[in-house]
């Protein structure tokens, strides 16, 4: 049973080697570019957010003080 076991583990890790030896792997400029466009875009959705929640809380205390 353990043996059995054993093999197939090792056939999955086997596999899983010879899978990620095909796989195309980004250079190092493509990392850093899209690490760079993900914090722009993290940051403009941020600043987004927060505009948005801003301008809903005024207009959420001008109903309340209505």
């Amino acid at each position: 049973m353990i043996s059995i076991k054993h093999n197939k583990l090792m056939r999955y890790l086997r596999g899983s080697k010879e899978e990620l030896e095909k796989v195309t792997w980004p250079t190092r400029k493509d990392v850093i570019r899209y690490s760079i466009f993900v914090i722009i875009l993290t940051i403009a959705i941020a600043v987004y957010s927060g505009v948005l929640d801003y301008i809903l809380n005024l207009a959420l205390g001008a109903l309340i003080n209505l």
